[in-house]
């Protein structure tokens, strides 16, 4: 692969990676130590090769100085049907285990989330908070002041829930080591009541 070749995909990777937000050219250029014009080539490079290639369902656009990477035009009724009628599975297991905590144990500190997994909850947390299911509420009054997450109106409404008072209750006994397992399948019992009841996540 050539220099060029080199540049055009790694601006790809990067406006994959900024997803929504996109990047404007100044930003493109600084983070691939590029100059603007370089960068420009490679757009039209990228560009080029999606408008070639017929097994390509992606493309980009320019809007408001910001790139970004889309869907083509001609494959929008293939994608409205996908949030019409939006698969249960969309959400990671990740996902569920900590919005399961959260709800269980909001407001809650990422690193509190981390605790009761045993790993890394960032990543889940950012998907939860973009998709609407939970949200900042808040400051922990404690070194560094944590951010504190809770559940959204949204996420009760996806779920068919009036208020948290509904979720099923947890067992006392439970050992910590078991919490994880117990969120999540209490948790999962609600997912199964709203499939049976046409009601996906």
């Amino acid at each position: 692969m050539n220099e060029r070749d080199t540049l055009a995909a790694t601006i790809e990777s990067f406006l994959f990676v900024a997803g929504e937000e996109g990047l404007t050219l100044k930003q493109l250029a600084a983070l691939t130590v590029s100059t603007e014009g370089e960068v420009t080539d490679a757009l039209e490079q990228l560009l080029k090769g999606y408008e070639e290639r017929k097994n390509s369902g992606i493309t980009w656009r320019q809007y408001g100085g910001v790139f970004q990477l889309v869907t083509k035009a001609e494959y929008a009724e293939d994608i409205k049907r996908l949030f019409e009628n939006p698969p249960s599975k969309m959400m990671t297991q990740a996902a569920l285990e900590v919005l399961a905590i959260i709800a269980y144990k909001q407001p809650v500190t990422r690193v509190e989330v981390d605790d009761v997994r045993g790993v890394k909850s960032e990543r889940a947390i950012q998907t939860l908070s973009s998709k609407g299911f939970i949200m900042e509420k808040g400051r922990l009054e404690a070194s560094g002041r944590p951010i504190l997450y809770a559940t959204t109106a949204y996420f009760l409404d996806r779920f068919g829930l009036n208020s948290l008072e509904d979720l099923p209750p947890l067992l006392q006994e439970a050992e910590e080591d078991e919490d994880t397992d117990l969120f999540l399948t209490k948790f999962q019992d609600i997912l199964e009541a709203q499939e049976e009841g046409g009601n996906s996540v």
